[in-house]
């Protein structure tokens, strides 16, 4: 009785811990700051903008788990949107299936996935995270491949462990999980989203 009664007293700190990853980020991020003082200023210049608004910025940020393989898994979907909320600084929704697949046994409306749309301080706060911490802990990294634009200005990258992200605790992974990470600009080309991107510090591979 005693082990169960500690057990339960302890779970809600654990709940505390995430709560407390996610409340939002205050004061000036740096990218952000640097955007403003040195990046639009660069772009301007570069690309003969008459209108400030024209200038390519960065709208948001969006990180997606697909979690098909934890739909039978109520504790493994759990655990995932925790990792996920921890990464991100926000809770997570779940995405849920617009229609069946009996080849993958999936049934509409069933728990397929949960997805992260980060905006303002926090995206920039990410996106300097992954950048300058994130990417370079990645085994023998030699850059990200500029292949992935969309033709509309934005930037679809993946990555294949959360384990890269410092805030998750190897001993704590249940299983190894990718998400998608998506750059969504105000550009309006692919050679203005990838110079904006390149000015904010994404470790392309150098041609």
């Amino acid at each position: 009785m005693a082990a169960k009664k500690e057990q339960t007293s302890q779970a809600p700190a654990k709940k505390k811990k995430v709560a407390e990853e996610a409340r939002p980020f205050t004061g000036a991020a740096r990218l952000r700051m640097r955007y403003n003082e040195e990046i639009a200023p660069q772009l301007k210049q570069k690309f003969g903008y008459k209108n400030v608004m024209e200038i390519p910025r960065l709208d948001k940020i969006v990180l997606n788990m697909g979690l098909g393989s934890d739909k039978d898994n109520p504790k493994g979907m759990e655990a995932a949107i925790e990792q996920l909320t921890l990464i991100a600084g926000q809770k997570p929704v779940v995405t849920k299936a617009k229609k069946s697949v009996a080849n993958f046994k999936v049934r509409e409306g069933m728990n397929i996935g949960a997805k992260v749309t980060l905006r303002g301080e926090r995206m920039y706060y990410f996106a300097d995270k992954l950048m300058n911490i994130v990417l370079p802990r990645v085994r023998d990294f030699r850059g990200i491949s500029d292949t992935s634009f969309d033709g509309r200005g934005n930037f679809a990258m993946g990555v294949k462990e959360q384990l890269i992200f410092p805030e998750i605790n190897y001993d704590d992974v249940d299983k190894i999980r990718g998400m998608n990470i998506v750059f969504v600009t105000s550009a309006k080309t692919d050679e203005e989203a990838k110079e904006l991107l390149n000015l904010l510090g994404m470790p392309f591979v150098q041609d």
